[in-house]
C-alpha cells in the first residue's frame, strides 16, 4: 500500500487553478523529484502533503502511522540555542526533555553544584518517565552521522551549516517520507556532494523539489512534474525526463495545430451562406460547440524568458593581470601568493566553500579591494555588469519597474526606445506584477528582476556571483545559452555544477589555506585533472585533449558512396518511426497503461534516438569527404 497519494486534489487562489486534479502515490523507499516553473505550485503541493495546508477540492490519503517531515526553502529566523536544542525540538515535547538534560550535563563537565545536581536527577527521572533514552540517543547518533558539533551556537553557523541542522531536526523524527524543497539551495560544492551521498544510502521514502540538474539526475527514481495545474509521472532519472519531455512537447504543438487547424475551417463552415444554413448538420454544430469549448479550457504554457544582453565597446586584449596576489583577514589567509592572467573572452568559473574568499577575490580581480600583497593590473576600456549574490542592487521598498527603469517608462533596448512594462515582459513580469514592490516576489523573480537590470547596461566583463539560486531549469538553460555566446569576459561563482560545465571554459578552485588553482574546462575537467598529478606536460596533454584537432583530407571510396546514397532512406524511415512513437507517448494515460509495455516502447525510444544520432553523424562524415 502507498505511503501517501493524491486524488484529484485541486488548489486555487483566484484565477486558474494551480493545482488540478492532481493524483499520484508515492510507494516506500522511493525517491521523487518535483519539478516544474517557477510559480508552478511545486512548494504548495509540499505543504499539503505535509498537511499545513488542505485542498479545496480532492483528498490526500495517508496509510495509518505514516510519518512525514519537510525541510523549508528558507532557514527560520527565529530558531536560536545549540545544534543540539535545535535538533531535539524535532521532537516537540520530549525534544525539550532531551535539550534540558544535554544541557545540564554539559554543564556538570564545566562545574558541578548541589543544584545542578538536583536539576539533573530531576530531568533524569523525566526522561524516564517519558521513555526517552533511546530519542535522546537518537539524537546524538543523528548528529554524528551529519558531523555536527552539538554545542555550538547555531545562529553563529554558515547558510551550509544550517541546513544540515534542520535536515538533522526533520531527520530524528525519523520519518517514512521526508520532504525538501530546494536542499541545495545556498550549498557549496562539498555541502552538495555530501548531501547526495547521504540520500543514495537513504531507506525511507524522499519527495524533494530541486533545480539542481546534476543532483536530481544522480538521486531521482522518477519525476513528477507540475505543468499548468496539471501533475505529469515520468519514470527515470531527470536526464531521461528531459528527453521524452521534449518529444512530448513537440507531439502536443502537432496536435494542438491540427486542432485549431479543424476548428478554423469549422468556423468557416458555420459562418457560410443561408443555402448552407438550410442545409446545416446539427450535430457537427455541437461538435463544433463542444470545439469551441475545449479551445477555451486550454492553458497554454507560461511563456518563455527572452533575454538579451547590451555590448559595450571591446576592452582591451588583457582584462586582468594579477602578480603574487595575498589576502589575510584576523590572522586567517584567504589568498595566498595568487598570480593569474585573465584575456578578452576568458570565461572562468570560481568553486570554493562558503566562506573562503570567492566573492573576495572578484573584488580583488575588479580592482574594488587591495590585497595585502602583490599587484594588480587592469585592462583598458573595462565596462563591468556585476550580478550580486546578496541582490543588494534591489530596493526593496520600490517596485519592480521603478528599480530597472528608475522612474522612466521608456528605456534604450539594442539602441530602440521600448516601454518598460513590455521590456519586463520578456522576463515573465505581467503588468500588475511590474508594479507591486520587490519585497513581495520569490526568489526566482528576484533573480530574474537582477538579470532585467543588469542586462540593461552595457558591458565587456560580466561578474555573476551566485546567478542560479531560485532560477527554473528553463530560464537557468537560457542563462546558459547567453553566457555561452556572450563575447566579452566572463567571471562567475557558482555551486551549480552543471551549469559550470556548459558555460565555462576554466576554473578557479579554492583549495583550502589560501591556495587557488586554475584548471581547464569545467567542473567534470576539474574531477579528473585534480585526480591526476599535476605537471607542465600533463597540463599541456590537457589543454590539447580539450582543443579542436583538425580533420585529414581524406576521399571517399566506392563502398562509402553507395552508403552515403542509401542513408537518407533509412534516415527518413527512422524518422517516421520516431514521430509514430512520439505520438503514442503523448497520449493521455500512456503512462498509465501496462509497464513493460511502456517500458518497451521507451526502450525502443531511446533505441531508435540513439541509431538515428550515429546515422546522421555517418552521413554528415561522408557528405564531408
Amino acid at each position: 500500500m502507498a505511503l501517501i497519494s493524491s486524488q484529484n486534489v485541486c488548489v486555487g487562489f483566484g484565477g486558474p487553478l494551480l493545482l488540478e486534479d492532481v493524483t499520484f502515490s508515492m510507494e516506500a523507499g522511493e525517491r521523487v523529484c518535483l519539478v516544474g516553473r517557477n510559480g508552478s505550485g511545486k512548494s504548495t503541493l509540499l505543504k499539503l502533503l505535509a498537511e499545513e495546508i488542505y485542498p479545496d477540492g480532492g483528498t490526500i490519503i495517508r496509510n495509518r502511522g505514516v510519518r512525514v517531515a519537510r525541510l523549508e526553502q528558507e532557514v527560520p529566523d527565529s530558531l536560536t540555542g545549540s545544534i543540539f536544542e535545535v535538533v531535539a525540538e524535532g521532537l516537540g515535547k520530549l525534544g525539550r526533555l532531551i535539550a534540558e538534560y544535554h544541557q545540564i550535563t554539559t554543564e556538570l563537565s564545566e562545574s558541578s553544584s548541589e543544584q545542578l545536581m538536583e536539576r539533573l536527577d530531576k530531568a533524569h527521572h523525566a526522561l524516564d518517565a517519558a521513555d526517552g533514552w533511546d530519542a535522546n540517543n537518537l539524537v546524538s547518533t543523528t548528529l554524528s552521522q551529519l558531523r555536527l558539533e552539538p554545542d555550538l551556537s547555531f545562529v553563529a553557523m554558515s547558510g551550509g551549516i544550517k541546513r544540515r541542522v534542520m535536515l538533522a531536526r526533520a531527520l530524528v523524527s525519523q520519518p517514512d517520507l521526508l520532504l525538501l524543497d530546494e536542499p541545495t539551495n545556498h550549498l557549496d560544492i562539498e555541502s552538495i556532494n555530501w548531501l547526495e551521498s547521504f540520500f543514495a544510502n537513504y531507506k525511507s521514502a524522499l519527495f524533494f523539489i530541486s533545480h539542481d540538474r546534476m543532483f536530481s539526475d544522480k538521486l531521482a527514481t522518477r519525476i513528477l512534474e507540475l505543468d499548468r495545474g496539471r501533475l505529469t509521472d515520468w519514470p527515470g532519472n531527470f536526464k531521461l525526463f528531459l528527453q521524452h519531455k521534449e518529444e512530448a512537447l513537440h507531439a502536443e504543438e502537432r496536435q494542438n495545430s491540427l486542432f485549431d487547424k479543424k476548428l478554423a475551417q469549422e468556423e468557416v463552415w458555420i459562418r457560410q451562406g443561408i443555402k448552407a444554413r438550410r442545409t446545416r448538420n446539427m450535430g457537427r454544430v455541437r461538435a463544433l460547440k463542444a470545439m469551441r469549448e475545449e479551445r477555451r479550457q486550454r492553458r497554454v504554457r507560461q511563456g518563455t524568458v527572452t533575454m538579451r544582453m547590451e555590448h559595450a565597446e571591446r576592452s582591451g586584449k588583457l582584462v586582468v593581470e594579477a602578480e603574487n596576489v595575498s589576502l589575510s583577514y584576523d590572522g586567517e589567509m584567504f589568498i595566498n601568493d595568487f598570480s593569474l592572467t585573465i584575456q578578452r573572452g576568458d570565461k572562468l568559473g570560481i568553486v570554493g566553500p562558503n566562506g573562503s574568499g570567492k566573492t573576495t577575490l572578484l573584488n580583488i580581480l575588479l580592482g574594488k579591494l587591495a590585497p595585502d600583497s602583490g599587484t594588480i593590473t587592469m585592462g583598458t576600456k573595462i565596462e563591468v555588469a556585476y550580478f550580486d549574490q546578496l541582490r543588494a542592487a534591489l530596493d526593496e521598498s520600490k517596485t519592480v519597474e521603478e528599480n530597472v527603469g528608475g522612474g522612466r517608462q521608456q528605456i534604450v533596448v539594442a539602441g530602440k526606445d521600448r516601454h518598460i512594462i513590455s521590456y519586463l515582459a520578456d522576463f515573465l513580469f505581467a503588468p500588475d506584477r511590474a508594479r507591486s514592490p520587490v519585497k513581495v516576489l520569490s526568489g526566482g523573480e528576484r533573480n530574474r528582476l537582477l538579470l532585467a537590470k543588469l542586462f540593461l547596461r552595457p558591458s565587456n566583463i560580466l561578474v555573476m556571483d551566485e546567478p542560479t539560486n531560485d532560477l527554473d531549469v528553463e530560464t537557468l538553460e537560457l542563462l546558459e545559452e547567453l553566457l555561452a555566446e556572450y563575447k566579452g569576459t566572463l567571471l562567475l561563482v557558482s555551486h551549480d555544477r552543471a551549469f559550470l560545465n556548459n558555460v565555462v571554459s576554466g576554473l578557479l578552485i579554492f583549495e583550502g589555506g589560501g591556495k587557488v588553482v586554475e584548471y581547464v574546462g569545467g567542473y567534470d575537467d576539474y574531477l579528473t585533472q585534480s585526480q591526476q598529478p599535476k605537471t607542465v606536460q600533463s597540463e599541456k596533454k590537457i589543454k590539447k585533449e580539450l582543443a579542436p584537432t583538425a580533420r585529414k583530407v581524406k576521399k571517399r571510396t566506392y563502398k562509402e558512396s553507395l552508403e552515403l546514397d542509401s542513408l537518407p532512406a533509412i534516415i527518413e524511415a527512422q524518422e517516421q518511426e520516431l514521430a509514430d512513437m512520439q505520438s503514442q507517448i503523448a497520449l493521455p494515460g500512456f503512462y498509465q497503461g501496462n509497464s513493460s509495455e511502456v517500458a518497451a516502447v521507451l526502450s525502443r525510444l531511446e533505441e531508435l534516438e540513439a541509431k538515428l544520432a550515429v546515422d546522421y553523424k555517418r552521413w554528415e562524415y561522408l557528405e564531408a569527404l
